[in-house]
């Protein structure tokens, strides 16, 4: 069975992972009869937002113990992952992505990626094995790698021209596509970047999951 890996950033769109797409993927990995091996940070997340008003709260939580919601405990600390015990590494988006797994949010171009994750993602990659990114996951790739990408945020043109002063070629997409960076193995799609609902979100993702998978053989 293929073992993918998943890279949670939190719980809640503000802060976290989109609960959406993190459950779709996971619903997508067990429906291709793969295995989810869940990961994410063990520290405190960048700020907490009432998901009812939007509003921020004074509040602290841990990344970690805010993602073991999404996967029922099932989870282990993201310093913890071996890029030899997995098949492909797949990462769902959420404003967390842009807070937690880096600082994109606040620093744009010029933004961070999680140290544990790029050094996965690369070993990954020169192991030949697959990577999904989805929603805004995707401006970290060019962050992590130094060569040129093919990737989609959907067809935000001011998220694309960020991804382009960055080194990555934007390939505008619907949100039931993906785009695959065949030679690099990197595949791409919308997600709730585009998406107005929940159906319209797993059509891209599902698309992802398969395709990642495929790419595994």
């Amino acid at each position: 069975m293929k073992k993918i890996g998943v890279v949670l950033s939190g719980c809640g769109v503000y802060d976290g992972s989109e609960i959406h797409e993190a459950v779709l993927t996971l619903l997508a990995i067990a429906r291709n009869d793969a295995q989810a091996i869940c990961f994410a940070p063990d520290r405190q997340q960048t700020d907490v937002i009432n998901h009812l008003t939007g509003e921020a709260m004074a509040d602290s939580r841990n990344v970690l113990v805010e993602a073991a919601r999404i996967t029922r405990g099932d989870i282990r600390p993201l310093a913890q992952a071996v890029a030899s015990d997995l098949d492909a590494l797949i990462v769902p988006g959420g404003f967390g992505a842009a807070k937690n797994l880096s600082n994109f949010a606040s620093q744009g171009s010029e933004c961070r990626v999680d140290s544990d994750l790029a050094a996965l993602a690369v070993a990954m990659h020169q192991s030949g094995k697959p990577l999904g990114f989805m929603c805004i996951a995707p401006a970290m790739l060019p962050k992590m790698f130094d060569f040129p990408l093919r990737v989609t945020i959907g067809t935000d043109i001011d998220t694309a021209e960020v991804l382009e002063d960055m080194g990555a070629e934007h390939v505008p997409c619907p949100v039931d596509d993906i785009v695959v960076d065949e030679d690099n193995k990197i595949v791409t799609t919308p997600a709730y970047m585009l998406a107005q609902d929940i159906a319209q979100a797993a059509l891209g993702i599902e698309k992802l999951v398969s395709r990642v998978l495929a790419l595994t053989e």
